[in-house]
């Protein structure tokens, strides 16, 4: 395989998933996403997908590097790419809870479960390449941000949930 196929597949396989993920997303924006009490600082819906970009391209570069320098899945890289496949799953089940089922509260659950995983993540992938644990911390930091706006909807609007259970 050439040297450009590698890293190529670990940096589009993020895309591949967030996009059949974030699929639901797109029809629920203007009318059920809108339609929530938001607070003042979240994000222009338009800056979504270019800090997406970013970090799935930077998240899959990184999974590249670890995979690469601890010898693949079979290597010393097992448990750091288990860790990455974890928070990669729990990444790409959001946008289905959040947009699809409108639960605000069990998508809350899951990005702080992703949260976790990417610590974890971070903390593996440091003990085998520390540029690849560097790469994930802006995907952290959203996270984080994402997880606290996750958390304000769910407060702010009751009612939603009170709906589904």
């Amino acid at each position: 395989m050439s040297d450009y196929v590698k890293p190529a597949t670990a940096i589009i396989l993020p895309f591949v998933g967030g996009f059949a993920a974030s699929h639901s997303a797109h029809k629920n924006i203007s009318t059920w996403y809108e339609g929530l009490k938001q607070p003042s600082w979240r994000p222009p819906n338009n800056y979504f997908g270019p800090v997406w970009s970013l970090l799935y391209g930077s998240m899959g570069y990184a999974s590249y590097l670890v995979w690469r320098d601890g010898g693949g899945f079979g290597g010393d890289a097992a448990v750091s790419m288990a860790f990455y496949g974890t928070q990669l799953a729990l990444n790409w089940a959001w946008p289905p809870i959040f947009f699809g089922a409108h639960s605000l509260k069990w998508s809350l659950v899951d990005i702080v479960a992703l949260w976790g995983a990417i610590c974890g993540t971070i903390y593996n992938f440091h003990g085998i390449n520390e540029t690849a644990a560097y790469l994930l911390l802006p995907y952290l930091g959203w996270v984080t941000y994402a997880g606290a706006l996750n958390y304000r909807l769910w407060k702010d609007n009751p009612s939603i949930e009170d709906k589904k259970d």
